[in-house]
């Protein structure tokens, strides 16, 4: 169904995503604008994305990194079944896939809800005040491993 393709065709083209119940946009404007400073093309699908429509449009690029970025308090409940869908496209099993944001509406994440995100695929969740210098980290790491998905610890 997919064509299965590895590494990436271009290793410097970012993904980025929300969830589909997220119409919140400056986010993704500003790590648009991060990840473009940071030598990155960008390919933002802006608000409310299907899950279908993501991998649509990762698969047609195979980019180096999928970041999904969210605010609007839903993103643990929804990020598990994205990152699943998007692990099951061979395509696009080993590209780079972090969540980040208010991932709930308290806007804390619990340990158990950090586990479940990793499980189901994510290579980091960042949140809080460490989510941008995560990022930043993970950027810094990924030319090292474009042949493979990296384990990246994630920061809270």
């Amino acid at each position: 169904m997919y064509p299965h393709r590895q590494p990436p065709d271009n290793p410097h083209h970012a993904v980025l995503t929300t969830i589909a119940s997220d119409s919140h946009t400056w986010n993704l404007l500003f790590l648009q604008l991060l990840l473009e400073e940071q030598g990155w093309e960008v390919t933002n699908l802006g608000a409310c994305v299907p899950v279908g429509v993501l991998i649509e449009e990762a698969t047609a690029r195979t980019p180096g990194l999928i970041v999904v970025s969210t605010v609007n308090g839903h993103g643990a409940e929804e990020a598990t079944g994205l990152a699943r869908a998007v692990r099951a496209v061979p395509a696009l099993a080993r590209v780079p896939l972090v969540v980040g944001g208010k991932l709930n509406t308290s806007g804390t994440i619990a340990p158990d809800v950090h586990a479940s995100l990793t499980d189901a695929g994510f290579d980091a969740v960042l949140t809080g005040a460490n989510a941008v210098p995560g990022l930043l980290a993970l950027l810094d790491t990924l030319p090292e491993h474009r042949h493979g998905r990296p384990h990246v610890d994630a920061v809270r």
